[in-house]
């Protein structure tokens, strides 16, 4: 029997992943409105099933303690697990389209189109979870007090800390996105997607999807945190998102991988 290790089950190389990427990007940009805002409103319920688990498991843990918050990364990821291996549009994870924007396969109001259909979906879909949690009655317990201490921490941090944490956060998912490209199986993805995830959550970094649920999760376990002040954390920390997330990985892997841009 030979013990040559068939190509096929190798992983995809660092160049195969950009032209990957930049092909889903401009099959993205040719799903049908009603469809594309659907599978936004899916991804949106999954990072808030994710987000949910991870206040449950904070429940009753310091916040501020590493291997607690460690422990709540492994678990967020189930998120981004869902939307990539259950197939789903995600805003932060489409800032890689920008890739097909540069090269000139998609345009610039495609691009645009889609981020505005699928961040409006994600939100739905968010929020929409966060006011089934509010009447499933399990937030008003001690998951709802930590519902509250999470959204209290978010509507504290000024705009410069929003914007930082969310270009850092969106740097790792999509360096997490990269990495489910370079694998070839359901596992393989798994694997990719539960490192970066949890390191973000780890840091304390902010994604805005996340946010579209854990402030409406918090209201509905009775918070009086302001509508203003969560939508100001939710404008820096989407800009955060799409600087880390397009500046920082898509645009920095197009030029290291498909060499420079024509235009």
């Amino acid at each position: 029997m030979s013990m040559t290790k068939s190509a096929d089950h190798d992983a995809y190389g660092p160049k195969e992943v950009a032209a990957l990427i930049e092909t889903a990007g401009v099959a993205k940009t040719a799903l049908p409105t009603a469809q594309m805002l659907v599978l936004a409103m899916l991804a949106g319920a999954f990072i808030g099933f994710g987000s949910a688990s991870y206040t449950m498991v904070m429940t009753g843990l310091d916040p501020a303690f590493g291997p607690s918050r460690m422990l709540g990364g492994v678990i967020f990821s189930l998120g981004l697990i869902l939307v990539v291996v259950g197939g789903a549009e995600l805003f932060t994870g489409n800032a890689l389209m920008v890739m097909a924007a540069v090269d000139r396969k998609i345009t610039l109001r495609q691009l645009l189109g889609n981020w505005t259909v699928v961040y409006a979906g994600n939100l739905i879909g968010a929020a929409g979870l966060a006011v089934a949690f509010g009447f499933s009655g399990l937030l008003d317990g001690l998951m709802g007090a930590t519902a509250l201490k999470i959204a209290e921490a978010k509507v504290t941090l000024s705009p410069v800390e929003a914007f930082v944490r969310g270009a850092l956060c969106n740097a790792l998912v999509c360096l997490a996105v990269w990495l489910t490209f370079a694998a070839r199986s359901a596992a393989g993805k798994i694997l990719a997607i539960i490192w970066p995830v949890t390191g973000f959550v780890l840091l304390g970094l902010e994604h805005s999807v996340a946010n579209m649920y854990f402030f409406p999760q918090a209201w509905a376990a009775g918070s009086s945190a302001p509508v203003s002040a969560a939508l100001a954390n939710l404008f820096w920390v989407t800009l955060g998102n799409i600087f880390g997330g397009a500046g920082g990985v898509a645009l920095a892997y197009r030029f290291a991988y498909l060499g420079p841009t024509k235009s």
